[in-house]
Order: C-alpha cells, then structure tokens, then sequence
C-alpha cells in the first residue's frame, strides 16, 4: 500500500524544495518506489528534481481539445484523456514524476484537478511512496484536488502571516473532512529563535526546522538541481531526522 505526503503552505515558504528534498531522501534510502507529483500550476517541481518535463496534463487537454478527431475510434474523450495523462509518468533515475501544468484553455482548471484525481486513484497502488506538491495557498483544498493523505505537511517559515496561513489551513482540512493520519508543520529557512507560544493552537504537530541554508538558496537562485545540494547540507540533514516523523506511520 502506498504511503502519501501532501505538502501544502502559503507561497513563498520553500515548499517545492522540501518536497523536491524528500523525493531525493525517499529515493537515497532505498525505501521504495517514489512518484512525485507536482499538482502546483507553476509547475517547479520537476526543476528541482532537475529534469525537464515533456508533459503535463494542462497540456494534454489543450491537445485533446484542439484535435478533437485524434481522439480513436471506440474510446470516449475522457478515456483518451485518462491514457494520455497515464502515459505522461515520466521514469526517472529513481522516482517517477507527473505534472499538472497550466491548460491555456478557459475553464479547464476544475477539469485538470478532477482529471488529476482520477489517474491518482489508477497509481496509489504502483508506489510506495507518493510526495504530492501542491499549489500554494488554500484553493487546492477548496477544490478538494487533496482528499486524502497519510500525512499533509505544511511548511510555513517563522513569520506571523506563514503561522497564520498554516493555521488556516489546519482549520480547512478539518472543515472539509480531509481524511489524514497526521497534519504536521514544519518551519523553513529557521534563522534564529521562535517563541514556542507562537507554535500552539495552529491545530498542526510542529515536527522540526529546517534551517536557512545557503547551499539550498544558491541551487534555488540557479534553478538548479537539489541533487546537486552536498549530503552535508545543514538543510538536507535536518530534513532527514524530519523525516522519520514523516513517515512513522508506514507500516
């Protein structure tokens, strides 16, 4: 059975390079197969893993869309579509990727995500592990593109309006009935002191820091690899004790 992380948090915060970074430590730890998904519109994710992503499902449905009569004979659009997108996994050196994108079409964006569920439901079964980045914010969780998750993991850095944001966050997972073993918090780019008091009452388990890393900004600045970030980085290592509480609920 496989083993999901949603990463949800207001813009900004360094979401896409935790979830990048716990991609690469899944992989390196040799503790099963990886599928990433990057459910963020902006598409990063696939930089920070450093490939380049030949498709996404916005992608796809503006091609759909366009050429309606490549659509075979004997199959219904959304079929097609279902394969097509199946077929946009891309393998990897150790983890698969697919990617959401952005459709240029008007009104496509409901479309992408119930699409986006629905190829998710066909692979939960082929991974042991899933690290879902989703979009900044919280109209993902309004739209429900994340229903379930063994664990949603907000990232937040120590200012007052990241806490707020992971605060209301917690408060719509709940209001919507999102259905999670545990939604935990983590602060990024921790650069000094935070008053404990100002953790409590945000309705998420604080789980650790991870500090401000100068590595992890030079290779963000660069749109470069996080493989390429040293096994001695202060961020990647604080990550990896993180990390075990991530993931204590595998079984």
């Amino acid at each position: 059975m496989s083993y999901t992380i949603a990463l949800a948090g207001k813009g900004g915060t360094g979401k896409t390079t935790i979830a990048a970074m716990l991609v690469r430590l899944i992989k390196e730890s040799g503790l099963g197969s990886v599928l990433a998904v990057d459910a963020d519109p902006n598409s990063n994710l696939g930089e920070s893993l450093g490939i380049e992503v030949k498709e996404t499902i916005g992608a796809i449905l503006d091609q759909v869309a366009a050429q309606p009569d490549k659509v075979p004979q004997g199959w219904t659009k959304d079929r097609f579509i279902e394969y097509r997108v199946q077929s946009a996994v891309q393998e990897e050196n150790g983890f698969d990727i697919i990617t959401m994108g952005q459709p240029e079409g008007p009104g496509c964006y409901c479309y992408v995500n119930n699409i986006l569920r629905s190829v998710m439901n066909k692979l939960v079964s082929d991974y042991d592990y899933i690290v879902i980045d989703n979009e900044a914010g919280l109209e993902h969780l309004s739209r429900r593109t994340t229903r379930t998750a063994d664990v949603l993991l907000v990232v937040s850095d120590a200012t007052s309006v990241g806490l707020k944001a992971a605060a209301r966050i917690a408060a719509l997972v709940k209001q919507l009935g999102i259905k999670t073993k545990a939604e935990q918090l983590i602060i990024n780019r921790w650069a000094g002191e935070i008053e404990k008091v100002k953790l409590d009452g945000l309705g998420l388990k604080y789980i650790g820091k991870v500090p401000l890393d100068e590595g992890i900004a030079k290779i963000s600045l660069n749109g470069a690899s996080l493989w390429k970030l040293d096994n001695t980085s202060p961020g990647l290592c604080a990550l990896k004790e993180i990390q075990k509480l991530i993931l204590q609920w595998r079984k």
